[in-house]
Order: structure tokens, then C-alpha cells, then sequence
């Protein structure tokens, strides 16, 4: 179902254009220029792509492209970081959910791959939510980036999820970061998408309701994980960011991956030095 929608899909999709999606009600970052127009549809909202002026495959240059990416050059924290058992695994910041039950949502192609941006009313206390250091902190919605952004122990995975959470504000603070690649069954949390989805020159979204949790369940609830001050993997760059690493790998099934690669395209940002990062600290 979600493998057949995506490769027909894969066949629509036009050149990348977007950033990462901040997911706090569609609401972007200032140096985004966006438009909506409103269809009859209630399940699909037209949006005209921004400008943008840096490319993943020339991340080590952002700095330079524009003055408001600076911290993408001169960042201290910056993300993606390599990862490995050498660095050991947290045994402080440790997680708590709260996940229970399912959540409305728009479900949508983000020109870089599928993404999820939770229903959002102006009270960020009712999203799924997750509590760390007695701050607790509010989904804003899931995306992929193809491949991964982190490598562990030089192995780079296929694909990345990446769920990210928001204070009760909406401003971003940490990212639970998912490595994806293909085993040998479906990825129950994958098999709820939609069997048809639209991608089109202006992405369309589908009102669509997902448990949350299941994706916490394939990775054990994040009981082994890596975890360190970082920053957004796209301009600007703002830091500030705590990264969750989950050791264990999300296994998707065969089909379930080839469709998720067939809906994405390059979206990992080389990976940066690391300099005061604290990991596991």
C-alpha cells in the first residue's frame, strides 16, 4: 500500500526546492517567502515553493551564500555529527513519553521526501510530548531525509526520521533522530500511511490520523540512544538543538524503503567536526 503510492508518486516529483519543514503550523523561518492558497479540498492545501539560495550538495558553503547562514559556518554545535560506540551511550537526559493514541495530522511530500506536520490549534500542551531533564517538549511533525544525516561507526543508513519537538512556545529544541534501513518485514508504523498521496510542483496534503507511538516501539523507546547539543541540518543553522540518536536501527520492509528512496531525493548534509558538541554529557 504505502510502497505502491510512493513509487507512483516518485515519477511526479520535481526538484527539490524546500528546507527542512519546521512543522509549527506551517509557519517558516523569515528568509522563506511563502504563499497559500486554499483549495475547495479540506485534505489539500496548495503552497508556492520558496526561493532558495543553498543546496544540500554544497552544504559545506553555506556560510558564505548568505549572511543569516552564518552559524552554518562559524557554529560551534553544528549537525549532523559522526556517531559511534567509541563515544560510548547516554546514561543521562534519558526520555519519557507521552505518546498515547493516535493524532490528526497533514501528511504531504516535502520535495525532499514524506513528511507528517501534527494538527496544530495554538496549544502546543496537546501534542504527543516527551519529557527530559524536567523540560517537556511537543511534537511538531516527522520528515526524511535520504540518506541518513548521521553515520554510526562510519555505516551511514539509508534514510532518517526525524521527529521534531518544540517548547511550549514553538520554538524548536530537540530532534528524536530515527535510522531507517530495509529488513526483512514491514515497519507496522510505516504500513499506516495512505495508499494514494499527490505529489505535485505545489504539495499537496492529506488530513490523515497516526499512532506516533509505533514509531518509539520500533526502537525500544529510544532505552539505548546518543545524545548532543546540536543545530538544524539546514540553513540557518540555529543551534541550541538536543539530539536524540536511537542505537537501534528502524527496520522497514523491502518495498516499504524502496518507496520511501523513490519519494525522496539527496537531502544529508555533510558531516560536521565536532567541537562542543558534549556528547553523551
Amino acid at each position: 500500500m504505502f510502497a505502491k503510492s510512493f513509487i507512483v508518486a516518485a515519477a511526479m516529483i520535481v526538484p527539490a526546492i524546500l528546507a527542512c519543514p519546521q512543522h509549527n503550523n506551517w509557519e517558516h523561518a523569515p528568509h522563506y517567502k511563502r504563499e497559500t492558497n486554499n483549495t475547495a479540498n479540506n485534505n489539500a492545501v496548495n503552497k508556492t515553493a520558496p526561493v532558495r539560495d543553498w543546496a544540500y550538495e554544497a552544504s559545506y558553503n553555506w556560510g558564505r551564500v548568505n549572511p543569516a547562514y552564518d552559524l552554518c559556518q562559524s557554529g560551534t554545535q553544528q549537525s549532523p555529527i559522526a556517531l559511534s560506540l567509541s563515544n560510548g551511550l547516554s546514561l543521562s537526559h534519558i526520555p519519557r513519553f507521552n505518546y498515547s493514541g493516535s493524532y490528526q495530522g497533514s501528511f504531504y511530500n516535502w520535495n525532499y521526501g514524506p513528511a507528517f506536520t501534527v494538527a496544530h490549534d495554538g496549544d502546543w500542551t496537546k501534542h504527543p510530548s516527551f519529557t527530559y531533564d524536567n523540560q517537556t517538549l511537543y511534537l511538531g511533525g516527522w520528515h526524511i531525509h535520504a540518506p541518513a544525516d548521521h553515520s554510526v561507526g562510519g555505516d551511514r543508513s539509508k534514510a532518517e526520521l526525524h521527529f521534531v519537538h518544540y517548547d511550549n512556545r514553538g520554538i524548536e529544541r530537540a530532534v528524536l533522530a530515527f535510522r531507517l534501513d530495509p529488513g526483512n518485514r514491514n515497519a507496522t508504523f510505516f504500513d499506516q500511511l495512505p495508499s494514494m498521496i499527490g505529489f505535485r510542483e505545489t504539495s499537496m496534503r492529506r488530513n490523515i490520523s497516526l499512532d506516533l507511538g509505533l514509531a518509539l516501539d520500533a526502537v525500544q523507546h529510544f532505552n539505548e540512544f546518543w545524545t548532543y547539543q546540536g543545530s538544524l541540518t539546514s540553513p540557518p543553522c540555529t543551534e541550541g538543538i538536543r539530539w536524540f540518536v536511537a542505537r537501534q536501527i528502524m527496520f522497514t520492509g523491502v518495498e516499504q524503503m524502496r518507496a520511501i528512496l523513490s519519494a525522496s531525493t539527496y537531502s544529508a548534509r555533510a558531516e560536521q567536526e565536532v567541537w562542543q558538541h558534549r556528547i553523551n554529557e
